[in-house]
């Protein structure tokens, strides 16, 4: 695929339409809203009307337990004049209601002034009495007026005339946006659709409610609530006909007086006949016939409708049983032709599973009725809806393919309403192969917040489905927002012990040890256990984590779980004790070193978690994928050809461990995947290849309670391993001694090293061509250069596609190194240190300290006691507000004690520069995989890359070891002088200059 004319195809979307699907159409719905109501009455009247004042106090409560919008705000005023004066001085009202009795004119005159001046706000007229208003209606022309309604007392009718106004002036946008609904109402009787209105739109909100429960989340459920049917009030024939019309696509059902007029006159069989005229055009449409005859039973009959009795003292009873049976509100009841009952649905999962079981007859006699359409559209469901009602039974060779046809389109449906949305955990919905859901309150956390927005990326642009034969995706998930990690820190009194602890150990062993977990959250982990039984990988996603200037890279606990366990009850526990450990996490001391290194305080800081499917295959009882690894889209070491923007990559065997803590692993840049420099030469391939692997131990469980912190279940590999499980055929290459040569492929006998050569030479997988695409997607979507780690899974059953995840998209800080000064105005006597390969950008001045390691004294079998002198320094550094320059030899931060220095970031975090110095025999590369590089950056730390006898830079070694010396261990030495030193660095040219001082 050509992938520079795709990600241009991409970019011309507009950002609003990244987010174009169709919960987006729900917010289009109802744009008008009445928020203004004008009441113009007596004083009397509205006394009447306010009941002692608590009429606005109950409708705002009516709209608060139907959970609709804001109750509307009601202005009062006593005479037509002070109304006219309002509405002159620009005040807008989006409603005025007018009572027969004003002080200083008629309501007609009221209304006919308000016209005249051009003002087009709906007008209602309010009675208090049917007699005045029958005498109203015969001696005035009372056409001005948008609809007339009868005062009983109940206050639910201002609900009722508010919502008939709404649907009036939303119904041509709704049906046309997303295929809303419409019930037609046919009543000229004012008394009586004064009150009855009012009862069918409070039943309808009470049915929507109980719908809104199979929303994805619960913006989508309560945006489900604007999507419920409109009522269209019409008091004639020719209104009713012409309303149908127009709406004959999307009309769910008819409610209709028998007598009313037709022709200008009263047809006493009006309703019949309009009943009649319907059922020629859709047999399947609801009619509902009100009325007093009591003869009316067989007419209604023959024309295909119900009838109710108005009379009846069972009339809401009955009318909310015909809604439930008819409207396709209830649950969806499989019936054979005989009127039988065989199964029953309440929600689209349960569907597409009775489907399956059905008998024939069953099925053929609801799919030719469309009963399956009408039932999808009035529980919102419109899209699926429009999508099977085209098609007839006719339209399928068989009723096998029909039920086939029908299983495939409701089950792709439900996955594509979940694709890139955070959905509201639910056992029966939730999809444990697809889902990305979230359980409890609060926020989602940073790492979270970055996948769900590449999962909305991938669902909304389709790419997952770019590459053949290859699945990209986001592995399904669960968060536990930060609301959890509140009340488990509250409830067990854990907040002043954990900021004042200082052992991590303890920290964690009172964590995990902690009684306390929300009842509720842990019973739907337990259903999620139920649904899940895979490898996972418990994640901490903290509120700052991943945040645009300070990542927190690489700051928390990451742990896996084979749950594999044959007791649910001991899998549910050992997920507890994982989530309770990353909660602990978040106040172990280098959580606590970095955030003194920002200007975030601990206490701000609040943890969610992610609970995400392993991406892997079980292999002889590990547990890990063919490969993992990072990728950037900014390169800070780029060779010619290569370009910085062109990105770069760092890939190995197994799960990501080997990258992201440092190890060996393969980098490449994306658009140049065959200029492998780390193995120009068969020497150098055998030094920088990589020779073991990390994987997850399914044989062993989590110690009920553990001594250590560390992710005792993740387990380090030989190659040797890596061949007997079959993974290095994707990966491998063969040394052989005879020939002193590196062959491709793992088919000649040899020395097994990783390469990447089958994959990045020979194309048996687009890795790179896939890494390409995201990167520069989550580039253009994010609005800065991003940093992604993945996982790839080749291994995948026969005719299922490969999977590529991705597992987190974070934000990678470059913004200074594109800031221009110059470095190249010093003599070499002025620099303690040169280098054309630095990272960073600025000028940072007034540092008065360095610590460095004697590269005369050091010793590589010594490195891990070398890391523990510099963190000795740096604290005492940090706690003097010293910022200092580093210098070191071999790669910092690197997972093999044998190439460098193995510090974390919370050892060097005081450093505002840092030099990496090179082997005599051994030529280090940067390690652009380690988290604390990632730190580095964030802090804006200078970075130089040094190596003397590579003619890389420069150190002046002999005048930096015979400077003042305030501390000296036994590798290290923490130097000061009485003149600062400054660090320039260009990071254009990607050079740089650290001076001696007052130079």
């Amino acid at each position: 695929m050509n992938i520079a004319k795709d990600l241009k195809e991409f970019k011309q979307y507009s950002l609003e339409n990244i987010f174009s699907n169709r919960i987006k159409k729900f917010q289009q719905l109802m744009k008008f809203k009445i928020r203004e109501i004008l009441l113009v009455s007596s004083i009397y009247d509205n006394y009447l009307f306010e009941e002692d004042g608590r009429l606005y106090e109950m409708i705002r409560r009516e709209y608060q337990n139907l959970n609709l919008s804001q109750a509307p705000e009601i202005i009062h005023v006593t005479t037509g004049m002070e109304a006219l004066d309002l509405l002159g001085n620009e005040n807008e009202f989006d409603l005025i209601i007018v009572t027969l009795h004003i002080e200083d004119m008629h309501p007609t005159a009221l209304a006919r002034m308000i016209k005249e001046k051009g003002i087009k706000t709906p007008i209602m007229l309010l009675a208090y009495d049917n007699k005045e208003r029958k005498d109203l209606m015969l001696n005035y022309d009372t056409s001005i007026f948008e609809r007339i309604f009868v005062w009983s007392g109940d206050y639910h009718l201002l609900l009722g005339m508010v919502k008939y106004i709404e649907d009036k002036l939303n119904v041509d946008s709704d049906t046309k946006t997303i295929g809303v609904q419409v019930i037609i109402l046919v009543e000229d009787n004012v008394r009586f659709y004064s009150s009855y209105l009012p009862l069918i739109y409070t039943e309808i909100f009470k049915q929507s409610q109980r719908l809104i429960s199979e929303g994805v989340n619960i913006t989508h459920r309560y945006l489900r609530m604007r999507a419920r049917p409109k009522i269209l009030l019409c008091t004639n024939y020719e209104e009713a006909w012409e309303c149908y019309q127009k709406y004959e696509e999307y009309v769910l059902a008819i409610i209709l007086d028998n007598n009313f007029k037709r022709g200008g006159q009263r047809d006493p069989e009006a309703g019949l006949k309009f009943a009649a005229e319907v059922k020629k055009h859709h047999k399947d449409i609801p009619i509902l016939i009100q009325t007093s005859d009591q003869t009316i039973a067989e007419k209604a009959e023959e024309v295909g409708a119900s009838y109710l009795l108005k009379n009846s003292p069972r009339l809401l009873y009955d009318l909310r049983k015909f809604m439930m049976s008819h409207f396709g509100f209830g649950d969806f009841i499989f019936k054979t032709p005989g009127g039988k009952e065989v199964a029953r649905a309440s929600n689209l999962k349960e569907l597409a599973k009775e489907l399956k079981k059905i008998p024939d007859e069953s099925l053929l006699y609801h799919a030719e009725g469309n009963h399956f359409s009408k039932w999808l559209k009035a529980r919102t469901e419109f899209w699926l809806a429009h999508q099977l009602r085209p098609r007839k039974v006719s339209d399928f060779a068989s009723t096998e393919e029909l039920r086939k046809g029908l299983i495939t389109a409701i089950n792709s449906y439900i996955y594509d309403r979940s694709r890139g949305v955070v959905s509201d955990f639910d056992k029966d919905s939730f999809d444990p192969h697809n889902s990305f859901a979230r359980i409890g309150g609060g926020s989602l956390g940073g790492k979270a917040r970055g996948l769900g927005f590449i999962n909305s990326l991938i669902a909304n642009y389709n790419i997952g489905e770019l590459f053949k034969d290859t699945k990209i995706f986001v592995p399904s998930s669960i968060i536990l927002g930060t609301d959890v990690f509140d009340s488990f820190m509250e409830e067990n009194n854990l907040e002043i012990f954990a900021l004042n602890e200082t052992d991590d150990t303890a920290i964690t062993r009172r964590f995990t040890e902690a009684p306390y977990f929300p009842g509720d959250i842990k019973e739907e982990l337990s259903e999620f256990i139920d649904l899940v039984n895979i490898p996972l990988a418990v994640r901490s996603s903290s509120l700052l984590e991943d945040s645009q200037f300070q990542p927190f890279a690489g700051v928390y606990r990451t742990y896996m779980l084979p749950n594999n366990h044959p007791d649910k009850e001991k899998r549910l526990t050992e997920l507890l004790r994982s989530i309770k450990a990353v909660y602990a996490s978040t106040f172990h001391q280098k959580a606590k070193d970095y955030m003194k290194a920002t200007s975030y305080r601990l206490e701000e800081e609040k943890m969610a978690v992610i609970v995400q499917k392993l991406i892997g295959k079980e292999r002889n009882g590990r547990y890990y994928p063919n490969l993992a690894g990072v990728a950037k889209s900014y390169n800070f070491y780029p060779v010619p050809p290569q370009k910085s923007e062109d990105g770069i990559a760092l890939v190995a065997l197994g799960l990501g461990k080997t990258v992201v803590e440092g190890g060996n692993a393969v980098r490449f840049c994306p658009r140049y995947p065959k200029h492998l420099l780390q193995f120009f030469s068969t020497k150098e391939t055998i030094k920088n290849a990589q020779q073991s692997f990390f994987a997850l131990d399914l044989n062993e469980h989590l110690h009920p309670k553990p001594d250590e912190i560390s992710d005792l279940l993740v387990k380090e590999y030989n190659l040797e391993e890596a061949e007997k499980d079959g993974t290095l055929y994707a990966v491998g290459s063969t040394y052989s001694p005879e020939n002193d040569a590196v062959y491709d492929g793992v088919s000649r006998e040899g020395i097994r090293v990783v390469t990447f050569a089958p994959i990045l030479k020979h194309n048996i997988f687009p890795l790179p061509e896939i890494l390409n695409l995201l990167l520069g997607l989550g580039t253009w979507g994010m609005g800065t250069s991003i940093e992604i780690e993945f996982a790839v899974n080749l291994d995948t059953p026969k005719k299922e596609p490969k999977e590529f995840a991705m597992l987190q998209m974070r934000p990678l800080v470059i913004n200074r190194e594109m800031e221009e000064l110059s470095v190249d105005e010093y003599k070499k006597k002025d620099l303690i240190c040169y280098s054309d390969k630095v990272l960073g950008n600025g000028l940072t001045e007034n540092i008065f300290d360095i610590v460095v390691v004697d590269i005369h004294k050091y010793d590589r079998g010594k490195s891990k006691e070398v890391a523990n002198e510099i963190s000795r320094l740096n604290t005492k550094l940090i706690e003097a507000e010293k910022p200092y320059v580093l210098i070191g030899v071999g790669r910092w931060g690197s997972l093999d004690p044998w190439l460098g220095i193995p510090v974390t970031w919370d050892q060097i975090s005081g450093a505002a520069a840092i030099v990496e110095s090179g082997f005599k025999d051994f030529n280090v590369t940067p390690s652009q995989g380690s988290h604390f590089f990632q730190n580095l950056t964030s802090f804006k730390v200078g970075y130089f890359t040094v190596n003397s006898f590579s003619k890389i830079g420069y150190i002046d070694w002999d005048w930096l070891l015979k400077q003042r010396i305030v501390e000296e261990l036994e590798f290290t030495k923490h130097i000061a002088f009485n003149k600062p030193v400054s660090v320039k660095i260009n990071g254009h040219k990607n050079k740089g200059v650290i001076t001696k001082p007052g130079r």
